[in-house]
Protein backbone atom coordinates (compact mmCIF):
# COMPACT_ATOMS: atom_id res chain seq x y z
CA UNK A 1 0.00 0.00 0.00
CA UNK A 2 1.36 3.51 -0.52
CA UNK A 3 2.34 6.04 2.19
CA UNK A 4 0.49 9.04 1.00
CA UNK A 5 -2.50 9.19 3.00
CA UNK A 6 -5.20 11.94 1.92
CA UNK A 7 -7.11 13.16 5.30
CA UNK A 8 -10.93 14.40 4.18
CA UNK A 9 -12.92 15.79 6.42
CA UNK A 10 -16.33 16.19 3.99
CA UNK A 11 -18.48 18.21 5.50
CA UNK A 12 -21.98 19.87 4.09
CA UNK A 13 -20.24 23.23 4.50
CA UNK A 14 -16.23 23.22 4.09
CA UNK A 15 -14.35 20.72 2.92
CA UNK A 16 -10.88 20.20 5.32
CA UNK A 17 -8.49 18.55 3.04
CA UNK A 18 -4.68 17.65 3.71
CA UNK A 19 -2.53 15.08 3.97
CA UNK A 20 -1.76 12.10 6.97
CA UNK A 21 0.51 13.95 9.54
CA UNK A 22 0.28 16.96 9.33
CA UNK A 23 -0.95 19.25 12.53
CA UNK A 24 -3.46 21.42 10.16
CA UNK A 25 -5.07 20.62 6.93
CA UNK A 26 -3.77 22.02 3.27
CA UNK A 27 -6.38 23.73 2.34
CA UNK A 28 -10.27 24.56 3.65
CA UNK A 29 -12.76 25.60 1.14
CA UNK A 30 -16.70 25.77 0.70
CA UNK A 31 -18.07 22.59 -0.35
CA UNK A 32 -20.40 23.67 -2.97
CA UNK A 33 -20.24 25.41 -7.10
CA UNK A 34 -21.02 29.01 -7.04
CA UNK A 35 -22.22 31.07 -9.92
CA UNK A 36 -21.95 34.53 -9.55
CA UNK A 37 -24.04 37.36 -11.19
CA UNK A 38 -21.35 38.08 -13.32
CA UNK A 39 -20.75 34.78 -14.62
CA UNK A 40 -22.79 32.11 -17.06
CA UNK A 41 -20.60 29.15 -15.41
CA UNK A 42 -20.49 27.27 -12.41
CA UNK A 43 -16.67 28.43 -10.41
CA UNK A 44 -14.95 26.54 -8.31
CA UNK A 45 -14.76 29.13 -4.73
CA UNK A 46 -11.36 29.68 -3.68
CA UNK A 47 -9.59 28.14 -0.55
CA UNK A 48 -10.78 30.57 2.61
CA UNK A 49 -7.25 29.87 4.23
CA UNK A 50 -5.57 31.32 1.01
CA UNK A 51 -8.39 33.60 -0.01
CA UNK A 52 -7.15 37.13 0.27
CA UNK A 53 -9.22 40.02 2.37
CA UNK A 54 -10.68 41.03 -1.02
CA UNK A 55 -11.80 38.03 -2.46
CA UNK A 56 -11.83 38.38 -6.88
CA UNK A 57 -15.22 36.88 -6.84
CA UNK A 58 -18.10 39.53 -5.98
CA UNK A 59 -20.31 36.77 -3.96
CA UNK A 60 -23.05 39.04 -3.88
CA UNK A 61 -26.53 37.38 -4.60
CA UNK A 62 -24.69 34.23 -5.76
CA UNK A 63 -26.00 30.70 -6.84
CA UNK A 64 -25.37 28.20 -5.03
CA UNK A 65 -25.02 24.20 -5.49
CA UNK A 66 -24.11 21.83 -2.93
CA UNK A 67 -23.46 17.99 -3.58
CA UNK A 68 -24.60 17.39 0.27
CA UNK A 69 -27.61 18.42 1.84
CA UNK A 70 -28.94 17.75 5.13
CA UNK A 71 -25.21 15.95 6.31
CA UNK A 72 -26.05 13.34 3.56
CA UNK A 73 -24.56 13.04 -0.81
CA UNK A 74 -27.15 13.67 -2.84
CA UNK A 75 -24.97 14.40 -5.86
CA UNK A 76 -22.20 12.34 -6.44
CA UNK A 77 -21.67 13.94 -10.14
CA UNK A 78 -21.27 17.63 -8.55
CA UNK A 79 -18.78 15.56 -5.58
CA UNK A 80 -16.53 13.85 -7.89
CA UNK A 81 -16.17 17.28 -9.89
CA UNK A 82 -15.60 19.12 -6.55
CA UNK A 83 -13.04 16.44 -5.41
CA UNK A 84 -11.34 16.55 -8.98
CA UNK A 85 -10.96 20.10 -8.68
CA UNK A 86 -8.94 19.69 -5.10
CA UNK A 87 -7.02 16.51 -5.59
CA UNK A 88 -5.38 17.87 -8.88
CA UNK A 89 -5.52 21.63 -8.78
CA UNK A 90 -4.94 22.17 -4.91
CA UNK A 91 -3.28 19.09 -3.14
CA UNK A 92 -2.06 17.96 -6.55
CA UNK A 93 -1.98 14.00 -5.56
CA UNK A 94 -2.47 11.02 -7.71
CA UNK A 95 -5.38 9.55 -6.04
CA UNK A 96 -4.03 5.97 -7.40
CA UNK A 97 -1.16 6.19 -5.32
CA UNK A 98 -3.18 7.34 -2.38
CA UNK A 99 -4.88 6.35 0.73
CA UNK A 100 -7.67 8.07 1.97
CA UNK A 101 -9.50 9.00 4.83
CA UNK A 102 -12.54 10.00 4.94
CA UNK A 103 -15.52 11.41 7.27
CA UNK A 104 -19.13 10.18 6.88
CA UNK A 105 -21.92 11.68 8.78
CA UNK A 106 -23.13 9.03 11.60
CA UNK A 107 -26.58 6.99 10.32
CA UNK A 108 -25.94 6.93 6.89
CA UNK A 109 -27.91 4.72 4.80
CA UNK A 110 -26.41 2.01 2.46
CA UNK A 111 -27.09 3.57 -0.55
CA UNK A 112 -25.22 6.75 -0.18
CA UNK A 113 -22.23 4.63 1.66
CA UNK A 114 -22.41 2.82 -1.80
CA UNK A 115 -22.53 5.56 -3.83
CA UNK A 116 -19.35 6.93 -1.59
CA UNK A 117 -17.35 3.88 -2.31
CA UNK A 118 -18.01 4.02 -6.16
CA UNK A 119 -16.60 7.72 -5.86
CA UNK A 120 -13.56 6.67 -4.49
CA UNK A 121 -12.65 3.33 -5.78
CA UNK A 122 -13.97 3.84 -8.98
CA UNK A 123 -14.01 7.06 -10.11
CA UNK A 124 -10.90 8.13 -8.42
CA UNK A 125 -9.26 4.48 -8.20
CA UNK A 126 -8.00 5.37 -4.68
CA UNK A 127 -5.99 2.47 -3.64
CA UNK A 128 -7.55 2.14 0.01
CA UNK A 129 -10.01 3.66 1.91
CA UNK A 130 -10.85 4.62 6.05
CA UNK A 131 -14.54 5.75 6.90
CA UNK A 132 -14.20 7.78 9.78
CA UNK A 133 -17.20 9.49 11.96
CA UNK A 134 -16.24 13.18 13.01
CA UNK A 135 -17.16 12.51 16.98
CA UNK A 136 -14.63 9.79 16.89
CA UNK A 137 -11.98 11.68 15.21
CA UNK A 138 -12.76 15.01 17.62
CA UNK A 139 -12.26 12.86 20.40
CA UNK A 140 -8.97 11.02 19.26
CA UNK A 141 -7.69 14.73 18.59
CA UNK A 142 -8.44 15.97 21.90
CA UNK A 143 -7.40 13.35 24.03
CA UNK A 144 -4.15 13.20 22.38
CA UNK A 145 -3.49 16.87 23.62
CA UNK A 146 -5.15 16.80 27.10
CA UNK A 147 -2.97 15.76 29.85
CA UNK A 148 -5.18 13.30 31.12
CA UNK A 149 -5.59 12.39 34.75
CA UNK A 150 -7.96 9.57 35.12
CA UNK A 151 -7.57 6.70 32.73
CA UNK A 152 -11.21 7.19 32.10
CA UNK A 153 -11.38 10.58 30.64
CA UNK A 154 -8.80 9.19 28.51
CA UNK A 155 -11.33 6.42 26.84
CA UNK A 156 -14.58 8.04 27.01
CA UNK A 157 -16.52 11.22 26.29
CA UNK A 158 -19.19 13.22 24.75
CA UNK A 159 -18.44 15.06 22.05
CA UNK A 160 -21.51 17.70 20.75
CA UNK A 161 -20.87 18.56 17.20
CA UNK A 162 -22.79 21.90 16.28
CA UNK A 163 -22.13 21.42 12.07
CA UNK A 164 -23.60 22.69 8.86
CA UNK A 165 -26.22 20.17 8.73
CA UNK A 166 -27.25 19.33 12.60
CA UNK A 167 -25.69 18.61 15.84
CA UNK A 168 -25.15 15.50 17.40
CA UNK A 169 -24.66 14.46 21.22
CA UNK A 170 -22.80 11.48 20.81
CA UNK A 171 -20.99 9.29 23.18
CA UNK A 172 -17.11 7.60 22.39
CA UNK A 173 -15.87 5.18 24.13
CA UNK A 174 -11.98 3.61 23.25
CA UNK A 175 -12.18 5.49 20.05
CA UNK A 176 -15.66 4.06 18.82
CA UNK A 177 -18.98 5.94 18.85
CA UNK A 178 -21.80 4.75 20.55
CA UNK A 179 -24.30 4.54 17.52
CA UNK A 180 -27.40 3.23 20.06
CA UNK A 181 -27.18 6.19 22.56
CA UNK A 182 -26.40 9.13 20.05
CA UNK A 183 -29.19 12.01 19.59
CA UNK A 184 -29.56 14.29 17.50
CA UNK A 185 -31.15 17.86 16.70
CA UNK A 186 -31.75 18.78 13.40
CA UNK A 187 -30.42 22.15 13.09
CA UNK A 188 -26.84 23.25 12.33
CA UNK A 189 -25.18 26.38 10.66
CA UNK A 190 -27.32 26.43 7.52
CA UNK A 191 -30.60 26.65 9.55
CA UNK A 192 -29.36 29.26 11.63
CA UNK A 193 -28.16 31.47 8.73
CA UNK A 194 -31.50 30.85 7.27
CA UNK A 195 -33.18 32.34 10.19
CA UNK A 196 -30.94 35.14 10.16
CA UNK A 197 -31.99 35.75 6.62
CA UNK A 198 -35.49 35.80 7.38
CA UNK A 199 -35.82 38.05 10.45
CA UNK A 200 -33.44 40.84 8.45
CA UNK A 201 -35.50 40.28 5.54
CA UNK A 202 -38.85 40.77 7.50
CA UNK A 203 -37.15 43.54 9.32
CA UNK A 204 -34.74 45.76 7.28
CA UNK A 205 -33.55 44.91 4.09
CA UNK A 206 -34.47 41.57 1.43
CA UNK A 207 -31.25 39.58 1.70
CA UNK A 208 -32.90 36.17 1.31
CA UNK A 209 -30.54 35.23 -1.58
CA UNK A 210 -26.68 36.36 -0.17
CA UNK A 211 -25.95 33.26 1.55
CA UNK A 212 -22.60 34.20 2.36
CA UNK A 213 -22.67 37.91 3.05
CA UNK A 214 -25.32 36.29 5.94
CA UNK A 215 -22.98 33.83 6.63
CA UNK A 216 -20.40 36.58 7.65
CA UNK A 217 -22.82 38.29 9.14
CA UNK A 218 -23.96 35.50 11.76
CA UNK A 219 -20.19 34.80 12.12
CA UNK A 220 -19.15 38.37 13.40
CA UNK A 221 -22.28 39.55 14.89
CA UNK A 222 -24.20 36.88 16.84
CA UNK A 223 -23.23 35.76 20.39
CA UNK A 224 -25.01 33.17 22.78
CA UNK A 225 -27.36 34.98 25.48
CA UNK A 226 -26.93 34.00 29.34
CA UNK A 227 -30.12 35.65 30.06
CA UNK A 228 -32.63 35.78 27.31
CA UNK A 229 -35.38 37.94 29.39
CA UNK A 230 -32.48 40.57 30.28
CA UNK A 231 -31.36 40.91 26.61
CA UNK A 232 -34.16 41.47 25.49
CA UNK A 233 -35.19 44.25 27.48
CA UNK A 234 -31.60 45.63 26.82
CA UNK A 235 -32.75 45.05 22.48
CA UNK A 236 -35.68 47.50 23.35
CA UNK A 237 -33.62 50.62 24.93
CA UNK A 238 -33.41 53.07 22.62
CA UNK A 239 -29.97 55.50 21.49
CA UNK A 240 -26.89 54.67 23.16
CA UNK A 241 -28.71 52.83 26.19
CA UNK A 242 -29.23 49.98 24.15
CA UNK A 243 -25.63 47.65 24.26
CA UNK A 244 -26.85 45.39 21.57
CA UNK A 245 -27.15 47.59 18.79
CA UNK A 246 -25.14 46.90 16.04
CA UNK A 247 -24.37 48.08 12.24
CA UNK A 248 -23.75 46.14 9.64
CA UNK A 249 -22.80 47.61 5.73
CA UNK A 250 -24.15 46.19 2.58
CA UNK A 251 -21.50 45.69 -0.14
CA UNK A 252 -21.83 48.42 -3.11
CA UNK A 253 -20.26 47.00 -5.60
CA UNK A 254 -17.98 49.26 -6.12
CA UNK A 255 -15.60 50.36 -3.62
CA UNK A 256 -15.81 47.02 -1.49
CA UNK A 257 -17.06 43.66 -2.58
CA UNK A 258 -17.77 41.98 0.50
CA UNK A 259 -19.80 43.36 3.90
CA UNK A 260 -18.55 44.72 6.76
CA UNK A 261 -18.91 45.60 10.38
CA UNK A 262 -19.63 49.85 10.89
CA UNK A 263 -18.10 49.59 14.75
CA UNK A 264 -16.45 46.81 15.43
CA UNK A 265 -16.21 48.50 19.18
CA UNK A 266 -19.78 49.08 19.25
CA UNK A 267 -20.31 45.27 18.26
CA UNK A 268 -18.54 44.18 21.38
CA UNK A 269 -20.46 46.41 23.91
CA UNK A 270 -22.74 43.36 24.99
CA UNK A 271 -19.37 41.76 26.63
CA UNK A 272 -20.64 44.69 29.31
CA UNK A 273 -23.72 42.66 30.27
CA UNK A 274 -22.83 39.84 32.68
CA UNK A 275 -24.18 38.49 35.54
CA UNK A 276 -23.97 41.05 37.85
CA UNK A 277 -26.26 43.08 36.10
CA UNK A 278 -29.53 40.33 36.74
CA UNK A 279 -30.49 42.50 39.35
CA UNK A 280 -31.67 44.73 37.09
CA UNK A 281 -33.51 42.30 35.43
CA UNK A 282 -36.66 43.17 37.39
CA UNK A 283 -36.74 46.44 36.85
CA UNK A 284 -36.12 45.90 33.09
CA UNK A 285 -39.10 43.71 32.53
CA UNK A 286 -41.31 46.59 34.41
CA UNK A 287 -39.89 49.09 31.91
CA UNK A 288 -40.81 46.81 29.10
CA UNK A 289 -44.14 46.86 29.88
CA UNK A 290 -43.94 50.52 30.35
CA UNK A 291 -42.10 51.02 27.01
CA UNK A 292 -45.01 49.12 25.30
CA UNK A 293 -47.84 51.19 26.33
CA UNK A 294 -46.57 54.55 25.73
CA UNK A 295 -44.42 54.13 22.60
CA UNK A 296 -46.16 55.46 19.54
CA UNK A 297 -46.33 54.29 16.11
CA UNK A 298 -44.79 57.35 14.50
CA UNK A 299 -41.76 57.00 17.27
CA UNK A 300 -40.60 54.16 16.02
CA UNK A 301 -37.29 53.76 14.23
CA UNK A 302 -37.76 53.75 10.22
CA UNK A 303 -35.84 51.45 7.80
CA UNK A 304 -33.95 54.10 5.15
CA UNK A 305 -34.03 52.28 2.14
CA UNK A 306 -31.62 54.74 0.41
CA UNK A 307 -28.87 53.39 3.41
CA UNK A 308 -26.70 50.48 2.12
CA UNK A 309 -26.83 49.07 5.45
CA UNK A 310 -28.93 47.94 8.04
CA UNK A 311 -28.99 47.38 11.96
CA UNK A 312 -29.14 44.49 14.02
CA UNK A 313 -30.29 44.51 17.78
CA UNK A 314 -31.96 41.10 19.27
CA UNK A 315 -31.36 38.64 16.26
CA UNK A 316 -28.06 38.88 17.47
CA UNK A 317 -28.79 36.38 20.30
CA UNK A 318 -32.15 35.21 19.30
CA UNK A 319 -30.30 33.08 15.95
CA UNK A 320 -27.85 30.97 18.39
CA UNK A 321 -30.44 30.85 20.52
CA UNK A 322 -32.62 28.18 18.36
CA UNK A 323 -29.60 25.49 19.39
CA UNK A 324 -31.49 25.53 23.00
CA UNK A 325 -35.01 25.96 22.20
CA UNK A 326 -35.41 24.22 19.01
CA UNK A 327 -39.04 24.73 19.99
CA UNK A 328 -38.83 28.42 19.00
CA UNK A 329 -38.76 27.70 15.47
CA UNK A 330 -41.87 25.20 15.65
CA UNK A 331 -39.62 21.88 15.61
CA UNK A 332 -40.85 19.42 18.05
CA UNK A 333 -37.08 18.69 19.16
CA UNK A 334 -35.53 19.19 22.41
CA UNK A 335 -32.74 21.43 23.22
CA UNK A 336 -28.80 21.17 23.15
CA UNK A 337 -29.11 20.60 27.39
CA UNK A 338 -31.58 18.09 27.00
CA UNK A 339 -30.14 16.12 24.17
CA UNK A 340 -27.03 15.54 26.09
CA UNK A 341 -28.86 14.14 29.10
CA UNK A 342 -30.11 11.85 26.71
CA UNK A 343 -27.28 10.84 25.32
CA UNK A 344 -25.66 10.22 28.48
CA UNK A 345 -28.83 8.18 29.86
CA UNK A 346 -28.64 5.66 27.02
CA UNK A 347 -25.00 4.67 27.63
CA UNK A 348 -24.24 2.36 30.90
CA UNK A 349 -24.39 3.62 34.35
CA UNK A 350 -21.16 3.17 34.69
CA UNK A 351 -20.04 5.79 32.65
CA UNK A 352 -22.60 8.47 33.10
CA UNK A 353 -19.97 10.69 35.59
CA UNK A 354 -17.13 10.35 32.88
CA UNK A 355 -19.04 11.54 30.24
CA UNK A 356 -20.58 14.53 31.64
CA UNK A 357 -16.90 15.81 32.95
CA UNK A 358 -15.32 15.05 29.60
CA UNK A 359 -17.71 16.99 27.05
CA UNK A 360 -15.95 18.22 24.17
CA UNK A 361 -17.57 21.08 21.78
CA UNK A 362 -16.63 20.46 18.16
CA UNK A 363 -18.17 22.25 14.78
CA UNK A 364 -18.65 25.71 13.30
CA UNK A 365 -21.41 26.97 15.40
CA UNK A 366 -19.91 25.94 19.10
CA UNK A 367 -17.77 29.23 17.66
CA UNK A 368 -20.28 31.75 18.99
CA UNK A 369 -19.18 33.64 22.12
CA UNK A 370 -20.69 32.73 25.41
CA UNK A 371 -21.22 28.80 24.17
CA UNK A 372 -20.00 26.71 26.53
CA UNK A 373 -20.87 29.06 29.10
CA UNK A 374 -24.56 28.75 28.52
CA UNK A 375 -25.06 25.18 27.89
CA UNK A 376 -23.05 24.58 31.25
CA UNK A 377 -25.65 26.73 32.83
CA UNK A 378 -28.48 24.81 30.87
CA UNK A 379 -27.00 21.28 31.80
CA UNK A 380 -26.17 21.93 35.04
CA UNK A 381 -29.66 21.95 36.63
CA UNK A 382 -30.40 18.37 34.51
CA UNK A 383 -27.43 16.65 36.17
CA UNK A 384 -26.92 15.33 39.44
CA UNK A 385 -25.69 16.95 41.86
CA UNK A 386 -22.19 14.41 42.96
CA UNK A 387 -21.54 14.72 39.06
CA UNK A 388 -19.08 17.22 37.65
CA UNK A 389 -19.75 19.17 34.46
CA UNK A 390 -17.00 19.86 32.73
CA UNK A 391 -16.76 21.48 28.71
CA UNK A 392 -13.87 21.82 26.77
CA UNK A 393 -14.26 23.80 23.16
CA UNK A 394 -11.76 22.54 20.90
CA UNK A 395 -8.78 25.04 20.11
CA UNK A 396 -10.22 25.04 16.61
CA UNK A 397 -13.53 23.26 16.49
CA UNK A 398 -13.79 23.78 12.84
CA UNK A 399 -9.91 21.81 12.16
CA UNK A 400 -10.49 19.55 15.10
CA UNK A 401 -12.24 16.62 13.37
CA UNK A 402 -9.66 16.72 10.87
CA UNK A 403 -6.58 16.84 13.08
CA UNK A 404 -8.12 13.68 14.95
CA UNK A 405 -7.94 12.29 11.20
CA UNK A 406 -4.50 13.37 10.72
CA UNK A 407 -3.55 12.03 13.67
CA UNK A 408 -5.37 8.57 12.95
CA UNK A 409 -3.55 8.18 9.42
CA UNK A 410 -0.21 8.62 11.22
CA UNK A 411 -0.64 5.87 13.84
CA UNK A 412 1.03 2.30 12.71
CA UNK A 413 -2.33 0.56 12.55
CA UNK A 414 -4.15 2.80 10.04
CA UNK A 415 -2.81 0.22 7.13
CA UNK A 416 -4.65 -2.96 8.66
CA UNK A 417 -8.05 -0.78 9.18
CA UNK A 418 -7.76 0.21 5.76
CA UNK A 419 -10.34 -1.65 2.92
CA UNK A 420 -8.43 -1.59 0.07
CA UNK A 421 -9.45 -1.65 -3.55
CA UNK A 422 -9.20 -5.45 -4.50
CA UNK A 423 -10.72 -6.07 -1.54
CA UNK A 424 -14.09 -3.44 -2.27
CA UNK A 425 -13.70 -5.21 -6.09
CA UNK A 426 -14.10 -9.12 -4.31
CA UNK A 427 -16.69 -8.40 -1.45
CA UNK A 428 -18.61 -5.38 -2.14
CA UNK A 429 -19.33 -2.37 -0.68
CA UNK A 430 -21.41 -4.04 2.33
CA UNK A 431 -18.90 -6.37 3.30
CA UNK A 432 -16.43 -4.01 3.54
CA UNK A 433 -18.47 -1.59 5.39
CA UNK A 434 -18.28 -3.66 8.32
CA UNK A 435 -14.72 -3.36 8.96
CA UNK A 436 -15.67 0.62 10.12
CA UNK A 437 -17.52 -0.68 13.14
CA UNK A 438 -20.24 1.93 12.02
Amino acid sequence: MSNVVVVLDNGGGLIKAGLGGERDPSTVLPNCLLRPLSSKKWLHPSPTIAASSEDPLDLTSAAVRRPLDRGYLINPDLQRDIWAHLFNSLLHISPSQSSLLLTEPLFALPSIQRATDELVFEDFNFSALYVADSPSLAHIYETSRRHVVSRGAAQCSLVVDCGFSFTHAAPVFQNFTLNYAVKRIDLGGKALTNYLKELVSYRSVNVMDETFLMDDVKEKLCFVSLDVARDLGVARKPGKKNLLRCTYVLPDGVTHTKGFVKDPDQAQRYLSLTDGALTSNLGAKVDMDHIEVTEKPEDRKRIDLTKNEFDLTNERFLVPEMLFHPADLGMNQAGLAECIVRAVNSCHPHLHPILYESIILTGGSTLFPRFAERLEKELRPLVPDDYQVKITTQENPILGVWRGGSLLASSPDFEAMCVTKSEYEELGSARCRRRFFH
